[in-house]
């Protein structure tokens, strides 16, 4: 098991929408993000950060992420919570959220 956090914006109009529409996530978003290993995602918010943690238990990270991303009901999900995000400056090529380093942890 591999652990993950990632930071993003969230554009401080879109907070309270942003709440809303995680409030009650689709079904199938929901299945898609267990299909692909991910297990305890939890988002949370300080003032316009947006902190994800999740836990990665399959073998093959950069696939089930493509899995994820071409999934048709995740990507309509993402036509929604995507304009709501600000990706926050100095994060590597090709992310949308940055992903943090790990510097301590324990059971």
């Amino acid at each position: 098991m591999r652990r993950f956090g990632q930071i993003i914006g969230v554009k401080p109009d879109q907070i309270e929408a942003y709440e809303r529409i995680h409030a009650a996530v689709w079904p199938e978003v929901l299945a898609m993000i267990h299909a692909c290993n991910m297990r305890n995602y939890t988002i949370f918010r300080y003032q316009h950060l947006l902190f994800a943690y999740f836990e990665y238990v399959g073998d093959n990270f950069a696939a089930d992420m493509a899995k994820m991303a071409g999934d048709p009901k995740t990507q309509e999900w993402w036509t929604h919570s995507t304009p709501m995000q600000e990706p926050v400056e100095g994060r590597a090529a090709g992310e949308w959220w940055a992903t943090m380093p790990e510097v301590f942890h324990t059971d």
